[in-house]
């Protein structure tokens, strides 16, 4: 299966119901920073509180049924992990998630509240993937990834595709990009829509292995990667990357401090609870107001699941402000 357009509107049909349609939100403040007219297309109000919702529906939901009965399985410590479980419940069918002992118990209790399945391994890839594998082998579940794959590409477009379809003659979206799912799908999703649009995938300094493979022409992997946006970690994905290469104008890296200004800005501005992942499409575009001014842009906020208790303005819990 190759992911297009036409799978997107398909994804979208398919998901009705099963999604949260959510706002889009504007504020005047920040408009004026900017320079620019700004939308944002808020997926931090999404089921399990980001946009990852849309694609495990789109996949549990595009299961035949007999390979539904025997289960999903994934491995993921975010999320993925979340929204994957919550997919499963709806459609009633199992999900197994392996999940590395170092996930935080807050996540770990949201995925069994939804009926999921733990099953605990340690905290490297190898880890988690061999696991994986003997999950797959014990259950026959079919195993559903993060992001690398057209079923999950093709739900993620369906944000960008509320987007243009609500808010008529963008110049730009904006999109955070990790694995690169989100990216690869707004991509198709505004290309289908919107041609002369502009699309730019916003990346962390410290991982910036999206912008670096396309200035080399080819997939470069992850190195060392270090970031606040803690969901963008990963390397971009092989069938996210050629999506990426032909529909995406650029990749803007933006620095952990302007990431965590920007989050401060949309907390205390706009009054909305957005993670430092999907806080960076606004820092990308703070970055290059000079690109945007006058324009009509669209930001896509990927997802809200931050804890309150370590707000990255803060510092460490018990230090001394």
């Amino acid at each position: 299966m190759s992911v297009d357009f036409e799978e997107i509107l398909a994804a979208a049909a398919r998901i009705e119901g099963h999604i949260h349609h959510t706002p889009v939100l504007t504020c005047a403040t920040l408009d004026r920073l900017c320079g620019a007219r700004l939308y944002f297309k808020c997926e931090n109000l999404q089921k399990v509180g980001a946009f990852k919702m849309r694609g495990a529906a789109n996949a549990v939901l595009s299961l035949a049924p007999a390979e539904a009965a025997r289960g999903v399985a994934t491995h993921s410590s975010g999320n993925h992990a979340q929204a994957l479980a919550c997919a499963a419940r709806a459609r009633g069918i199992p999900a197994w998630i392996v999940m590395p002992t170092t996930a935080p118990a807050v996540k770990r209790a949201a995925v069994a509240g939804y009926g999921a399945e733990i099953i605990p391994c340690e905290p490297t890839l190898v880890a988690r993937e061999t696991t994986l594998r003997d999950v797959v082998a014990r259950t026959g579940a079919t195993f559903i990834p993060p992001y690398d794959d057209e079923r999950i590409i093709a739900g993620q477009g369906t944000a960008a595709l509320e987007l243009v379809c609500e808010v008529p003659g963008l110049d730009w979206v904006l999109c955070p990009v990790g694995g690169g799912g989100l990216l690869a799908g707004t991509a198709l999703a505004v290309r289908g829509l919107l041609p002369a649009a502009r699309v730019v995938g916003a990346e962390p300094a410290g991982a910036d292995d999206t912008a670096r493979s396309l200035a080399a022409g080819q997939r470069l992997p992850v190195v060392d990667p270090r970031s606040v946006c803690d969901g963008l970690l990963t390397s971009v994905g092989e069938r996210n990357f050629p999506i990426i290469q032909r529909l995406v104008h650029a990749v803007w890296t933006v620095p952990d401090d302007a990431v965590i200004a920007a989050m401060r800005l949309l907390f205390e501005r706009m009054k909305v609870v957005v993670e430092p992942s999907g806080a960076i499409g606004l820092a990308a575009a703070l970055a290059h107001a000079g690109e945007l001014a006058g324009a009509r842009v669209g930001i896509i906020l990927s997802g809200g699941n931050v804890d309150l208790e370590r707000l990255p303005w803060l510092g460490a819990p018990g230090e001394k402000q």
